[in-house]
């Protein structure tokens, strides 16, 4: 069964709804845990009496869909998040106004009612609906982030989501290609440009870059034309955060990109309406490439390789950073490389770069 509402076990004591103090912290408690409260009386020449009053919490009460949209627009364009984290965040919290307006009453949900029973119940239903534990984590993280919103812009006395715990993830590998599999691709996508068909061109240049540079898809495909330096063999993206990062790339990639500059982009761009366009890679009509014509071009290239996994770029991206810990590459380095924000999320690769463990006992212990 879903859990449930629950109760409080404290409540015959009554507490001020527009400011809450508890009486051990003397600080503000998280919206919808139970706890004894009372509002305190500062009596002339008491030392509290003399601090700055804290702003109190605001009287009208704002509806559900009033928050959501506040906060969307208060991490697009005050916090620069990314359009995909934007997107993410809509998603969820959209998800959570239909979970909780399900009664299809028509009349507008009050923001009071998010308390942590009722997200403990969504995650719960999202559960048993057979989300992965890596899709209520980012539910999780959503709602933590718009309850630390409300918190700080005073809507709520607390965030109803402070004690929500993550469910624990099953650390699976990356699906990594050898480099004899990339070499077979990429020598495809080598013959195909050769007939001067711009988009083939164009493919090669992608997926050389993607395998020279471990780039997300989102990196790749919002790169601007200025932020690639052929003569210096480097690319400057903007990663997550908006945080940037230089990133060499090699002899083939950069012979690739030339090629598809003189030869495909020019005829790309000329099939569409404008000629402002400052992406680097171009679509098939003249736009910008889009997301999801990358993972069909990856997709196709991978299904011609044995292996099962995910056929997305992020496989490129892992094989990328694999083979550079198999030749020698610094982990703080590669982590650099992938735009990582912690080593933790750069690890993973060290368990899957085993040839390379192996060949180092062979070389280094006396007894193997």
């Amino acid at each position: 069964m879903p859990p449930s509402r629950g109760v409080c076990l404290n409540s015959k004591h009554s507490f001020n709804e527009s400011f809450i103090i508890s009486v051990k912290t003397n600080k503000p408690q998280p919206f919808g845990e139970c706890f004894f409260a009372h509002s305190l009386t500062l009596q002339p020449g008491h030392a509290s009496a003399h601090k700055p009053k804290r702003a109190p919490v605001h009287n009208r009460t704002m509806r559900l869909d009033e928050a959501i949209d506040g906060f969307l627009r208060t991490v697009e364009f005050e916090y620069g998040y990314s359009p995909n984290t934007v997107r993410a965040y809509r998603n969820d919290l959209r998800a959570l106004a239909e979970f909780v307006g399900g009664d299809d009453s028509g009349e507008a949900t009050d923001i009071t009612v998010l308390d942590l029973e009722l997200l403990r119940a969504w995650l719960w239903d999202k559960q048993q609906r057979g989300y992965s534990a890596g899709t209520i984590a980012r539910s999780v993280a959503t709602v933590k982030s718009f309850g630390a919103w409300l918190e700080q812009r005073r809507i709520v006395p607390g965030s109803p989501a402070s004690r929500l715990q993550s469910p624990k993830q099953s650390k699976t590998l990356p699906r990594v290609l050898s480099e004899q599999q990339l070499d077979r691709i990429l020598g495809r996508a080598a013959s195909r440009a050769e007939g001067g068909d711009p988009v083939a061109i164009r493919d090669r240049a992608v997926l050389e870059l993607l395998y020279a540079t471990a780039l997300r898809v989102s990196e790749l495909c919002t790169l601007p034309l200025t932020d690639l330096d052929l003569a210096d063999r480097t690319v400057r993206v903007t990663g997550k955060g908006n945080k940037q990062r230089i990133v060499p790339l090699g002899g083939p990639a950069a012979k690739a990109l030339d090629e598809y500059l003189r030869r495909s982009r020019p005829q790309l761009l000329a099939l569409s309406d404008s000629d402002s366009h400052t992406a680097l890679f171009l679509g098939n009509q003249g736009g910008d490439l889009t997301p999801s014509a990358v993972y069909r071009l990856v997709s196709r290239e991978l299904e011609q390789e044995p292996g099962s996994g995910p056929r997305g770029p992020h496989t490129l991206r892992h094989s990328a950073a694999t083979h550079l810990l198999n030749g020698g590459a610094d982990l703080r380095v590669v982590q650099e490389m992938l735009g990582h924000a912690s080593l933790n999320s750069t690890q993973i690769y060290t368990h899957v770069s085993t040839g390379r463990l192996a060949q180092t006992y062979r070389q280094a212990h006396p007894r193997a």
